[in-house]
């Protein structure tokens, strides 16, 4: 409800943490403020460490979605604050929770870490590595190439998709959407002359281009329309074609697509087998326990496979697609 025609109220409940106190301390703390109508969340932010409580700790700085330093949780999920206006998220005064980005370090309050995104960005060898060097001038690339690099080159390593990335909140060892955004731009930069040898390294690596479970959480978070997820498909594309396909990540989508292609649907079974790989008894044991836990709750999938009821159709649209290309 606005206060008058110039001012609006936002009620505001931030996530806190005082690493002072013993073990750190975290608590929840909220805040009514009066802003313009036109107000960000950061305006809010700001107004509340300004007028209420000068102990808030937050990071901003360019305030114009450049710099990327006010990545924060805003009803969680990430966004810049600077450029998230208090009426697209809490147009009738929903009250805003918001909290720090996820899974990074939290320092204080609403500012975290960003080593731990940065040692994953290093993974990649984020450098052009050239086969010569040239006597004059600069390296050089074409206006087509550039342009297929501009999408990935937007990113203003902010940590959006970082913290929002579902994988990473189960397993810390992956490399990260933003990190293989990164690796994807120099791949594809036709003055790099590792180009091979990065595919091969983030297709066999543990926590690469086959860990990403495709949960578009990266694409929806993005401020920037990097689409970190459509950059680590084309990664696995890009490894395939280049002859790396002795990989459970590649038997994975081989046994997927077959079996979907034979029956109309997916064979669940046979999919953990080839994932495994049929001679690689150490995993095939791993996957007992699960297959043990699964029959007891009624959940394991048939040993036979059931087929779709018109399965033809389905193979009608494997062999037109496989035609064109």
């Amino acid at each position: 409800m606005a206060a008058n025609s110039e001012t609006m109220k936002v009620n505001l409940k931030i996530k806190r943490f005082d690493p002072a106190e013993s073990g750190g301390k975290t608590w929840w703390q909220e805040y009514e403020v009066d802003i313009h109508p036109d107000s960000t969340v950061l305006d809010s932010l700001i107004e509340v460490r300004e007028q209420n409580d000068g102990t808030l700790a937050l990071r901003c700085a360019c305030r114009a979605s450049i710099c990327g330093s006010c990545g924060m949780k805003v009803n969680g999920s990430a966004k810049l604050v600077c450029k998230t206006r208090v009426v697209d998220v809490a147009p009738h005064g929903e009250k805003l929770i918001i909290e720090p980005m996820g899974n990074q370090h939290v320092v204080r309050d609403l500012v975290v870490s960003l080593d731990t995104f940065f040692d994953q960005i290093n993974r990649v060898e984020p450098y052009l590595q050239p086969s010569f060097v040239p006597e004059k001038g600069e390296y050089t690339a074409s206006n087509e190439s550039m342009e297929n690099l501009l999408t990935s080159m937007n990113c203003i390593m902010c940590g959006c998709c970082v913290s929002d990335c579902t994988v990473l909140e189960v397993d810390a060892n992956f490399i990260g959407p933003a990190a293989l955004a990164k690796a994807w731009r120099f791949t594809e930069d036709p003055r790099d002359a590792k180009r091979s040898e990065r595919l091969e390294k983030l297709n066999n690596e543990d926590g690469g281009i086959w860990d990403c479970t495709r949960c578009m959480k990266c694409v929806e978070v993005c401020p920037k329309g990097v689409a970190p997820m459509d950059r680590i498909m084309e990664l696995r594309e890009d490894a395939i074609m280049a002859g790396n396909t002795n990989t459970s990540g590649y038997h994975h989508t081989e046994s997927f697509y077959k079996s979907v292609k034979k029956n109309g649907r997916l064979d669940e079974t046979r999919l953990a087998i080839d994932s495994a790989g049929w001679t690689n008894i150490p995993r095939l044991l791993d996957l007992a326990p699960i297959g043990l836990a699964a029959m007891r709750r009624g959940k394991l999938p048939p040993v036979l496979p059931h087929k779709a009821e018109d399965n033809q159709k389905v193979k009608d649209l494997y062999k037109r697609v496989e035609d064109e290309d």
